[in-house]
């Protein structure tokens, strides 16, 4: 089983990308659209939800894996540092939200919330020199996507 495939061939996504930030999140959601498209998931399959901020991710996310109509979620949103401890609270109520999503539901969710101290780490992380976060958020749910689908659960 180390060879999970990150075929998307017929599976349905939903892509939920913070608007905060929108500089850097729109470059993640592009990156991530894009290789979904990449790796085989039909345009048509990839529904995406727009929110105002990172904290909002999570209660999106829950809403849309219990509905039954995605076999996976790309989370995907900036938080970048400022002056208060805001930053921290957020970081650790997203982080914690998406897992509790994935991990009470059964539904694949990738995490591709930023969390970084300045604008600039942040658009390096979403296209820039360091890759985009976007794209390794929509692999990861590609593959656990398979990975789940290829482990029955008892009664299946």
């Amino acid at each position: 089983m180390s060879d999970i495939s990150t075929d998307g061939t017929n599976l349905h996504v939903a892509v939920i990308t913070s608007r905060f930030n929108e500089e850097v999140t729109q470059k993640l959601e592009e990156g991530a659209i894009a290789t979904l498209i990449q790796h085989g998931v039909a345009p048509a399959n990839i529904t995406q939800f727009s929110v105002p901020g990172a904290f909002e991710v999570p209660q999106l996310a829950q809403r849309l894996a219990v509905s039954g109509q995605y076999h996976g979620i790309v989370c995907l949103g900036a938080v970048i540092q400022g002056e208060t401890a805001h930053f921290d609270y957020v970081c650790q109520e997203v982080s914690r939200g998406i897992q509790f999503v994935g991990m009470t539901t059964g539904v694949p969710v990738g995490f591709g919330i930023l969390t970084t101290e300045t604008k600039e780490l942040a658009l390096a992380r979403a296209g820039g020199k360091k890759g985009n976060k976007g794209d390794d958020a929509a692999l990861t749910v590609l593959e656990m996507c398979n990975l789940v689908q290829a482990i029955p659960l008892p009664g299946q």
